[in-house]
This record gives structure tokens, sequence and C-alpha cells, in this order.
């Protein structure tokens, strides 16, 4: 005679009681309640629902970490790609860890039953603004994070040019139209291009061009601030799904912007006369000396921790903006020394550019310490920032490829400090054997 097996009372993993469990999975001696399923089923998924053995399959080979437990691994990422700029790089790995870590909490909320209190703690988004000269890394930061976020948490990625940007009815393109392109790196999936991350660059170009009031419509100023105030806090957008103008007979697509998190970059030329002004406090044309002596030792190592939102105002940005852009930070400006790294350190350094592409020619190429330092020395002397870098070389190099190019008989071109001072072309080493 078989015996009747006795109904489970308590769930084997979490000790709930039988009477509070809608479901349970009984085996042959445990039993499992559906909320230890939900959790098991979080643990074996990946990011964004996908399984763990996949995800970590499509990372391998591309240099990236498997896992993102900390801002430390994203920023050791930034550290291959970008030279200096600790702080820009930082904030920028706290801010995506954040991101990543507030959408997983959402997905968690809603699929699983949490309880009451923390149903109604909605984690809010902090947009970030980097503020540096030109040539100092903020758009190379944005493509190192383009790369992480598609290769480990398989989160799109989208850059706008704030340039085109104006008010909605004018010539040129909509404030709705930065959405556009995410849209396209979600590949049309809406409700993954609603957990995205966006970055304008050259986003001091649409500052007021006067503090004072105007007769005319500032269209590509202030209307684009304006325009982009709810988008940056979180609103429904109405997007034409192909991009272009807007029309009353098109069909629209709508996207949420509330999880979107938007990284903004521009140089902001002036803003330091302005943070001098506030700092030094001039008076009649008059200084104390102790605000002189201040007015003397500020330097752009200094700004990170001077700015205030007062000086963006004043520089011409609306108050309402700023306040939608809590984290912002500073980029300094590049030493000859970062310079020098800038040339050798990173994954896609310019002189391991160089030399990959004589390589397939099968030529070496070398760059004497020297002609490095000559190099990094005119790279500071530019204004130009890592940018004037490439320029230089293009300038020496040119001639070089153009001559050796094909030949087979070259061995190795060394450039020497000679090269770089005086323009004196860089030495040519051939084979014995050669002609």
């Amino acid at each position: 005679m078989v015996k009747k097996r006795r109904k489970a009372e308590t769930c084997s993993f979490c000790d709930r009681p039988y009477h509070e469990i809608r479901k349970m999975v009984a085996g042959a001696r445990v039993t499992i309640c559906e909320r230890c399923i939900i959790s098991c089923k979080q643990v074996l998924l990946g990011p964004q629902g996908k399984p763990f053995a996949a995800h970590t399959a499509a990372q391998k080979g591309n240099g990236f970490p498997t896992d993102f437990s900390q801002p430390a691994d994203l920023c050791r990422v930034l550290d291959q790609y970008v030279v200096g700029q600790e702080r820009a790089k930082k904030t920028l790995s706290v801010a995506i860890y954040h991101h990543y870590k507030r959408l997983q909490q959402n997905e968690h909320q809603q699929s699983a039953a949490s309880d009451a209190a923390a149903q109604h703690i909605q984690l809010q988004k902090s947009n970030v603004l980097l503020i540096g000269p030109t040539g100092t890394g903020k758009t190379l930061l944005a493509q190192a994070i383009a790369k992480f976020l598609l290769h480990v948490l398989d989160i799109p990625f989208a850059m706008a040019d704030a340039t085109t940007l104006t008010e909605a009815g004018y010539v040129g393109e909509d404030v709705d139209s930065v959405l556009v392109s995410l849209i396209a790196a979600a590949r049309g999936d809406i409700a993954k291009a609603q957990k995205g991350v966006v970055y304008i660059d050259e986003f001091d170009k649409i500052a007021r061009r006067a503090q004072n009031a105007s007769i005319t419509r500032d269209v590509s100023g202030e209307g684009v601030q304006q325009a982009l105030l709810k988008m940056l806090e979180g609103s429904v957008c109405h997007v034409p799904p192909r991009g272009g103008r807007k029309h009353p007979q098109q069909d629209f697509v709508q996207i949420d912007t509330s999880n979107i998190l938007f990284v903004c970059g521009g140089a902001f030329c002036g803003l330091e006369s302005i943070m001098r002004q506030r700092m030094g406090k001039r008076s009649l044309g008059f200084a104390a000396p102790h605000q002189a002596a201040a007015m003397k030792n500020f330097s752009h190592s200094r700004m990170p921790l001077s700015v205030q939102p007062q000086d963006l105002v004043r520089f011409g940005l609306i108050p309402e903006l700023v306040g939608r852009l809590p984290m912002a930070t500073l980029l300094n400006p590049l030493t000859e020394e970062d310079f020098l790294r800038v040339l050798t350190s990173p994954k896609n350094a310019l002189i391991k550019q160089y030399q990959s592409l004589f390589r397939i020619d099968g030529i070496d190429l070398r760059f004497t310490n020297e002609a490095l330092k000559a190099l990094a020395h005119q790279g500071k002397k530019s204004k130009m920032g890592a940018r004037g870098l490439r320029g230089a070389l293009e300038e020496i190099m040119g001639e070089v490829i153009y001559t050796v190019a094909g030949d087979d008989f070259v061995k190795e071109v060394v450039v020497t400090q000679q090269s770089i001072m005086h323009g004196y072309p860089p030495q040519i080493v051939r084979l014995k054997n050669a002609a």
C-alpha cells in the first residue's frame, strides 16, 4: 500500500509557511516557492535578462572585464584609452555604475514581489557634464564608455552634436532627434533604448548669446536649452522613427527618457575667466593681498574643486538646465608628460597606430626618446590638445610613407629629434643585399 505524501508545510529555501505562498514546486525531498524561483532566475540570468553563459561568451577576447561589480572595473577600461583625467574617469564610472544598478533595481521591483517600503523608493538618475579644453579626452571617454556598454552591459549608446540643434519649428534638427540615434543603436527596440546612454557633444555651443534680453529669439541657444529640460529630467518624447523633420501625417514613436542617462561635454571657452573673477572678487581694479595671491595661484588643477553652478549660469546656461546636470566635472589641460604618454601608452596610441601601419609592409618604425619628447613639446605649444599630435605626425610621416611604401628593401625607419624639430627626413635602414 502506497502512502499518500504529506503536503509540504514550508519552503526549503526561505522557510515561508505554506499558507503564505500562492504556488510551490515540490521535489523528492525539497520544496521551493514562487518567490525563490524568481530570485534564482535573477542569479542565473546575466545583465538585461540574457543567459550568463551567452553573456560571458560574447565578452571573451575583447579585453573587457566579465563583471561590473564596482566602478573601478569601468575606470580600468577607461585607463586603457585616456591618459590622466582621473577625476573625470571616476565621475563617469560612478555615473554608469549607478545607472546600471538603478536599471537592475527597477527590473527587480517589476518582476519580484518586493516589500511595500522598497516599492515606494525610486532611484533617480544623475546626468553628467564634462567641461574641459579641446583635445583633453572628452569624446574619447565617451567612445570608450560606448564600447564598455556594448560588450559588457548590452546597453545602447548614442552620440549627438549640440551644434545642429535648434528650437522646434526652425531650420535645423529638433531636440528630440538626439533620441533617433539611440533607437537605431538599440535596433528599433524601444524598451532597450529607454535604458540607454546618450552623449551630447559641443554642449557649450547652446549657451545664451547674451545675458541681456534680446528682441530676437535665440533659437539655437536658449531655445534648445528650454527644449532639453524635460528630456534630461525624464518625459515621454514623440520621435520620428527614421529621423527628419516632424510632419502631422508622420507616425511617431513614444520613448520615455526617465531611465536614459545623459552625458554632456563641451570646451566652455571663457569659463575659466568667470571662475577667476568669482574667486578673486576684484573691486574697482584693486584686490587685497590674499585675493591677489589666490588669483596668482589659480590654475586648472584647482578647477574641479572650484566650479560652481553660478559660473555655468554666467557662462550662458539657464539655471533649470544646470540643475538637471548635477555631476559636473572638469578635465585638466594636458602636460608634456601627459602628451608623452598619449603617444605611447593608450591602447590606440598614435605611435602604435603608425607602427602597425608600417608593419603591414614589413617595416619596423622606431621613435627615439628625444623625438618623442620633442613631439610632446610641440603638442603642448599647439594649444590643440591631443589632436595636435596627429597633425604633427601626419606632416612628418606623410613624406616617409610616400617614399618607403612598396619598397621591399627597407628594413627600418627611425624618427629622430632632428626630424621633429627641423624637418629632416627620418633615417631609413635598408637590407644589406639591397641594390
